[in-house]
Order: structure tokens, then sequence, then C-alpha cells
């Protein structure tokens, strides 16, 4: 396993890259959350704009990306909604509710969600 790398503008465009291929027609600015933090182990908070420019905050994530054991995780949770379902994904995506832990359904608009976790998971594999 190589070192980790630090989170920099290079993961940050990726990131972005990739929300805004699968969130469309958003687009996507990339933030880290905290302190300079390492690749396996971070905090980042994806802020959308419509094409035109104009914020929208209601459709902000916040994306974790951390290690368990070999493998790597992600977590995606709406910013400003903390009641909206979360995703967890591993191998697989689960959906959970966010006050209780317990799975539930995917929300209507999950699907691109998943996809965004899908293609982050393939993209950040390699740099492992």
């Amino acid at each position: 396993m190589a070192t980790p790398e630090l989170v920099n503008t290079n993961l940050q465009q990726l990131v972005a890259a990739a929300a805004d291929l699968c969130r469309k027609p958003l687009r996507h600015a990339v933030l880290p959350l905290g302190a300079a933090q390492h690749l396996d182990d971070c905090c980042l908070r994806l802020e959308a704009r419509q094409p035109d420019g104009i914020r929208c905050p209601e459709e902000d994530l916040e994306l974790e990306i951390y290690r368990s054991g070999d493998a790597l995780n992600l977590n995606l949770a709406w910013s400003e909604d903390q009641e909206r379902p979360l995703l967890w994904h591993g191998n697989h995506p689960v959906w959970m509710d966010p006050a209780s832990g317990e799975r539930c359904e995917r929300p209507p608009d999950g699907a691109p969600l998943e996809a965004l976790a899908r293609r982050l998971r393939a993209l950040l594999l390699p740099l492992d």
C-alpha cells in the first residue's frame, strides 16, 4: 500500500469533476473540511451551483473518505438537511437513516449520489 497522499487541489478537482458528471446540470466546488488530511481519512464539502452560477446550498454535500481495514469507504450526506438519508458506500451502497443509523430505502433523488460514490471509489482506489 502506498503512503497516503495529502488532500490537495488535484483531489478536489477530481471530486468536483465526478460530481459535475454525476449530478448534472449542477456544478461543484470542493472544499476541505478541517486541517490538511490524508486521502484515506478526509472530509470534503461539495458546494453546488446551477449552470448560471446561482448557489444551491440545499444541494450541497459532505463527503467523508475513510479506510476501514484494507477497504476504502465513502459517506455522502446532504449538508443542509440532516434528516435526509445518508449514503455509505463500501463494496456496495447502503442508505441509512441519519438519526437511527438503520438501513432505509434509497431516496427518490439518491441515484446520482450512488453513481458519484461508485465513480469516486473507482477513481480513488488506484491512488490507494
